[in-house]
């Protein structure tokens, strides 16, 4: 688990669609953390590195400027939070689209490869004619000029800068709920579907931007996370000293945690201990399962109350892998109710039960995703087929931490963090007008007209270099999802049942109230 503040940027945010997610949160949430590169951002204090000594440039060549270097520290601050705001609308949060820029400095595998190579082998979500349409916008910078040609070749050093115009997945309109603050800490009741920080397509929708925004609670510094549909207790520090602090505590598992969830069936009376090893299935998607070949696990369950149909479990998991919870909850044949990805028909007639999987892990997830886009609901697990059919060097990341940060630090999408808005292909293919729009994004010669005669779309920077000036009600012309209209999740698809109760350490014991689905008399 990282202990840091978050930098001034979207952190793992700049994945390519098709590539690594951050696994269940990671996602996504309450996966395992790694360190993350650092990028400028719009808050970051830059200073000039030392210059080295500049050599006569051949005929021709052309020249790149030295890496700027950042000032360490915590920066999300008024520039980032005043990029766009919130509406409320059939009980769900929303963000008002926005303009915004994705920066990286030059891969090592990209030097000596042409941009319009990269585009094409590296960010297939969109079609050539799309970076073109950007090029031509003034939109794709290149050590802050505008790119002219896309066959340009990459060097090291250089510095891309592509801006688009975002939408963010509503989530719950339920409001955080602060339990604690003072010097040292922030203690907030997470809702379910909010995730802890930006990740894959969420920026303004995630508890340390609402807490900025809304409550002006800034430079906090993560002690742990939380799934994205995982609700309850969520701890921030205020310095990183108490980071530290706290941080010790979790390392030599002095930090006691407790969850509550509501499961299938009639979970024995018994006090059960599970300690069944489990391994990632995906990263990119965030499924995992019990294997001998995964990592040591160990989780200790209480039924709290049964009502006839399903059981309040109390759990105590006593290590930190992802999904491990739920992922154990399962392999005894009690998933939780709702849990979108480890209560599905996909894994079988047994659901998984006693680990029994009749399939590979590649037969495993396009079966969850093919029950998903059958009852529309890819947007509740966050994933697409583009995600199982990512990039070769995608599918060569050894783990979430290679993947991240190879990801976030490609300038032009956010990837698949299992909390990601997606499109549905047969959605698309059912509705003439979506697919239309889908097959043919940008290779209109109208849509490329339009273009270029809308200068002032084209230029989405404000007079402070910022993105975010233009207005929010505007439709871009070079947005595909400005074109398409998307059906809201429900309220009540953005709730799973699981739920962090309680988190206690040597000097601490931070507490939320139960749930209304755990309570004894509760009924579906």
């Amino acid at each position: 688990m990282r202990r840091r503040g978050v930098r001034g940027r979207s952190p793992r945010s700049l994945l390519p669609r098709g590539g690594m997610a951050e696994p269940g949160p990671g996602p996504s949430g309450g996966g395992e953390e790694e360190e993350e590169e650092e990028e400028p951002g719009p808050g970051d204090k830059e200073e000039a590195a030392p210059a080295p000594k500049k050599r006569r440039l051949a005929a021709g060549e052309r020249y790149v400027p030295p890496p700027r270097k950042l000032s360490t520290g915590v920066s999300f601050g008024a520039v980032h939070f005043a990029e766009t705001s919130y509406y409320f609308e059939g009980g769900l949060r929303k963000v008002r689209p926005y303009y915004f820029d994705f920066r990286t400095y030059c891969k090592g595998r990209w030097v000596g490869r042409s941009l319009l190579h990269v585009f094409s082998t590296e960010f297939r979500a969109q079609p050539l004619a799309y970076y073109r349409a950007a090029a031509r916008a003034g939109r794709l910078r290149l050590n802050e000029e505008p790119v002219r040609d896309l066959d340009i070749v990459l060097k090291n050093n250089d510095f891309l800068r592509n801006t688009v115009h975002r939408h963010e997945p509503p989530v719950t309109a339920q409001p955080i709920q602060i339990l604690v603050e003072d010097d040292e800490v922030v203690v907030v009741d997470k809702p379910s579907s909010l995730p802890v920080h930006p990740c894959g397509r969420f920026r303004h929708n995630t508890v340390i931007f609402i807490l900025g925004k809304e409550h002006d609670l800034k430079e906090l510094h993560t002690i742990h996370r939380l799934d994205r549909m995982t609700s309850g207790v969520l701890m921030f520090a205020k310095t990183a000293e108490v980071s530290k602090r706290i941080d010790e505590q979790v390392r030599e598992r002095q930090l006691e945690k407790e969850y509550v969830c509501r499961v299938v069936g009639e979970f024995p009376e018994h006090e059960v201990v599970c300690e069944e090893p489990i391994l990632v299935v995906s990263y990119k998607v965030g499924v995992c399962r019990v294997d001998p070949k995964g990592k040591f696990c160990k989780t200790i369950f209480q039924r709290l109350s049964y009502n006839g149909k399903t059981s309040v479990v109390k759990c105590l998991p006593r290590t930190g892998r992802t999904h491990q919870i739920r992922v154990h909850l399962q392999y005894l044949g009690h998933p939780i109710v709702n849990d979108p990805i480890y209560n599905m028909e996909a894994w079988g007639p047994d659901r998984g039960k006693g680990g029994k999987i009749d399939k590979t892990d590649e037969e495993l997830l396009k079966a969850l995703v093919e029950e998903h886009r059958s009852k529309q609901s890819l947007d509740i697990l966050g994933i697409s087929e583009e995600d199982l059919n990512s990039s070769a060097e995608n599918k060569d990341c050894g783990n979430s931490s290679d993947c991240t940060k190879s990801a976030q630090a490609d300038p032009i999408h956010e990837s698949s963090c299992p909390a990601k808005d997606t499109k549905d292909p047969e959605r698309d293919a059912q509705d003439p007008e979506r697919n239309d729009i889908a097959t043919h994004p940008l290779n209109s010669d109208t849509n490329l007209e339009t273009l270029e005669k809308n200068k002032e779309l084209g230029s989405c920077e404000n007079q402070d270099g910022q993105a975010g000036g233009k207005s929010s009600e505007e439709k871009d012309p070079l947005c595909v999802e400005c074109k398409i209209t998307r059906q809201d999740p429900s309220p009540k698809e953005l709730v799973m049942y699981l739920h962090a109760l309680r988190y206690k350490g040597a000097e601490f014991e931070y507490c939320s109230k139960m749930p209304e689905w755990a309570m004894e008399d509760w009924e579906e």
